[in-house]
């Protein structure tokens, strides 16, 4: 879908349809990363003005990569080496990154697809540490109609967000959490894709007592293609709409230097 076409179909009829989940203080992080933390900095009635209004407000301490985020390339190196064979230490000056920095990330206006390998495989939910092969996704694809090509985004649905409420399962550090593989992972870089997506806390196979000691899916993507991963996505609404391609948008923080970003993905589906 072009640009001028999804604005049109945006003002006739279409429905957005989420594809991230809320944050809240208690929401599952990985242990890599600060957990999200909101509280009252100023609470109604703390200062109250001569007209009798007052305002609340808040603080937010967080990760860039909390909650439904963004990795940006500066995210992961390899053997020293970004994207591109950037310099990762000289890059890093200064406490921020002068390349690959999530402020480089543009926005997501594309065709999406949604590969439900839950679905394909006649589950809800993907056993813990199940490794995602390359046939899975080429099936999931068959399946739907919607193969992911060029510039796209691929998002690939494990149905393991239906554990977000329960810290521990989700985060699967003892028992595994299901995820992409390494061919798999060449697969989606094979069809050119601009960026990928799961439902999960990492966009890899996490192996029962494992945890994220290893993350080869990473490198391939971001160091080796310049793909960008999409984590702590809710793809569960999507499933059950029965949807296939769509206009996916998603947009990061400018964060200047930044290795991630939190974002807020939609589809669009016209009529």
């Amino acid at each position: 879908m072009t640009t001028s076409a999804l604005l049109t179909a945006i003002g006739s009829g279409t429905e957005i349809i989420e594809l991230g989940q809320p944050l809240f203080t208690g929401m599952p992080s990985s242990p890599n990363h600060p957990g999200f933390r909101m509280t009252l900095a100023r609470r109604h009635g703390d200062m109250t003005r001569p007209d009798g209004s007052s305002a609340a407000s808040e603080v937010l301490i967080t990760g860039g990569h909390v909650g439904t985020h963004i990795d940006a390339l500066a995210h992961v190196s390899f053997q020293g080496k970004l994207h591109g064979g950037v310099d990762a230490a000289q890059a890093q000056a200064g406490g921020q990154f002068a390349e690959h920095g999530a402020e480089r990330i543009p926005p997501l206006v594309r065709r999406g697809v949604l590969l439900d390998v839950a679905a394909a495989r006649d589950a809800d939910c993907l056993d813990p540490g199940y490794g995602i092969t390359a046939a899975d996704l080429a099936e999931a694809a068959r399946g739907s109609g919607a193969e992911p090509g060029p510039g796209n985004v691929a998002l690939v649905r494990t149905g393991w967000a239906r554990h977000f409420a329960d810290p521990a399962r989700y985060l699967g550090q003892d028992s595994g959490v299901p995820g992409v593989t390494e061919e798999a992972a060449r697969w989606l870089a094979e069809r050119q894709v601009v960026a990928v997506g799961a439902d999960t806390t990492a966009f890899e196979r996490i192996p029962p007592g494992a945890g994220h000691r290893l993350l080869p899916v990473h490198r391939i993507l971001l160091v080796e293609h310049g793909i960008y991963i999409m984590e702590h996505m809710n793809l569960e609404d999507a499933a059950a709409r029965g949807l296939t391609e769509f206009a996916f948008i998603a947009a990061p923080l400018r964060i200047v230097g930044g290795t991630g970003s939190p974002i807020r993905p939609f589809a669009v589906v016209g009529e």
